[in-house]
């Protein structure tokens, strides 16, 4: 679905066109079209390659979707993929994908599964016409900006979750659900981790060495890219050592509380033998046993055992074992 096509000359906005006029303003010295589609159609998609004569490759890989973070350079054109991160209302995480084709006189966004509008983007680029002088590449770097922007929100959530957890570590009988939560937590990071690490890598690529055309006057604005992403894989790595030792944690708290249980056990099973000791002695009913013949023999055996086991009792409970 197309959402705008506008024409821009010298970094201002001159109007929005039809699709059927974008070779006439691609034609225009200083002016570069910005495209901006979303779950774009095959047909649509067709027909962005006719006009801007994409690469057929890049075109596809756009069409199919699901594509690992890159940035790719065909001629004189820059093929970016991006994944969104998003927080659904339920707080699952939704990964959704912007396809950018950035030409020298042309930007095309393509945004697909994703709830997060890009419009902003383009309301901050116009409002910084002495950037947007830059063309494609400024576009470019704003898109790409704004959706690792985004991921902070996401990691502080993640952040916020583990702390909860961490909370609940040391409550008893919560060892089987935490680790549920651990690594349901775990898998959530990794989420994120595969949207951000293949980014930077890609991104890098683009503040050293040799650049697209189009990105030449935009370095050191991907360097401030570059930087946002290695905090947030820095945070992401920091997030996934920490999870690993809660787990650690938790399953330590796990075994101190069976070990507890079982000193307990042992303990009752240590007081109960002391009493079946007594009974099965006095129990034996031989003939010279005094006792069996003592008026007070049955009262004395049982004050003796309960006796027995309550010193028993009583020293279990001083070293901690009841």
């Amino acid at each position: 679905m197309l959402i705008t096509c506008v024409a821009y000359e010298e970094g201002r906005k001159l109007a929005d066109i039809r699709p059927e006029a974008i070779s006439d303003y691609l034609a225009r010295p200083g002016c570069f079209v910005w495209v901006a589609l979303k779950d774009a159609t095959p047909e649509e998609l067709e027909t962005m390659r006719v006009e801007f004569d994409l690469h057929e490759l890049a075109v596809e890989d756009a069409r199919h979707g699901h594509q690992r973070p890159k940035i790719e350079e065909y001629g004189d054109t820059v093929f970016a993929v991006v994944h969104t991160v998003e927080l659904s209302p339920e707080q699952d995480l939704q990964v959704g994908e912007v396809d950018v084709f950035a030409g020298p006189n042309f930007v095309i966004s393509i945004r697909n599964r994703s709830m997060h509008s890009l419009g902003v983007v383009r309301e901050r680029a116009e409002r910084e016409p002495h950037l947007l002088r830059n063309g494609s590449g400024f576009v470019l770097y704003a898109l790409i900006d704004a959706i690792v922007d985004e991921y902070f929100p996401v990691i502080d959530t993640l952040e916020a979750e583990l702390e909860d957890i961490e909370e609940q570590i040391f409550t008893p009988g919560t060892g089987r659900a935490n680790v549920q939560r651990l690594y349901a937590l775990k898998r959530r990071i990794t989420v994120v981790k595969h949207a951000v690490a293949p980014l930077l890598e890609s991104v890098s690529k683009l503040t050293v060495g040799r650049v697209p055309q189009v990105c030449a006057n935009t370095r050191d604005y991907f360097r401030d890219v570059v930087d946002h992403l290695a905090r947030i894989n820095a945070l992401l790595d920091g997030l996934r050592d920490t999870i690993g030792t809660a787990i650690q944690v938790n399953l330590s708290m796990v075994t101190i509380e069976e070990a507890e249980t079982a000193k307990r056990l042992a303990a009752w099973a240590g007081i109960f033998a002391l009493a079946t000791v007594f009974a099965g002695i006095w129990g034996m009913n031989f003939e010279v046993m005094p006792e069996l013949k003592w008026i007070w023999g049955y009262p004395a055996a049982l004050v003796t055992m309960a006796l027995s086991c309550g010193v028993l009792y009583r020293y279990f409970r001083k070293v901690g074992w009841l």
